[in-house]
């Protein structure tokens, strides 16, 4: 067989192969509605981190710790935990003598609502899912949702 016989076969064999893949593609399968992708939370904790060392560290440190008496740990507590609009209500009030566990945190947390909807969203899915926690996103819709109950 000469050179450009073997060109031609192989080239005939390829197209072959690709409508045959063509016609064996599987159908894209769609997320449902409002349920967030592996890939999507990902990006959202790593997005967060950016934000908590911009905002958060200096006050509940770098492991999430808090420091004793001042600034309440996040590590595994009812409010990182817990319930979502409490949690996202925290960070557009700010708060100030909450008790966590039989200790009292006497730091003013101060309000941070110059953060953008999806800046809280990725920064509570960041201490949701670190420091030893495991907890769903939390969505910017939410977000949207408190801060209009809010103002």
């Amino acid at each position: 067989m000469t050179t450009k016989n073997l060109m031609i076969s192989l080239a005939t064999a390829l197209t072959m192969f690709g409508s045959v893949q063509a016609q064996t593609k599987k159908p894209i399968v769609k997320a449902k509605a409002g349920a967030a992708s592996a890939t999507d939370v990902k990006a959202s904790i790593q997005r967060g981190q950016v934000v908590y060392a911009q905002n958060c560290l200096s006050c509940h440190q770098a492991d999430g710790g808090g420091v004793q008496n001042m600034n309440a740990p996040l590590v595994k507590t009812a409010y990182v935990l817990g319930n979502n609009q409490r949690l996202i209500s925290v960070l557009l009030k700010g708060m100030q003598g909450v008790e966590i566990e039989g200790e009292t945190y006497t730091n003013v947390m101060p309000q941070f609502t110059h953060l953008s909807n999806k800046q809280i969203a990725d920064v509570l899915t960041y201490v949701r899912n670190s420091f030893g926690n495991k907890a769903n996103a939390i969505k910017e819709a939410e977000v949207a949702e408190a801060r209009k109950k809010v103002k």
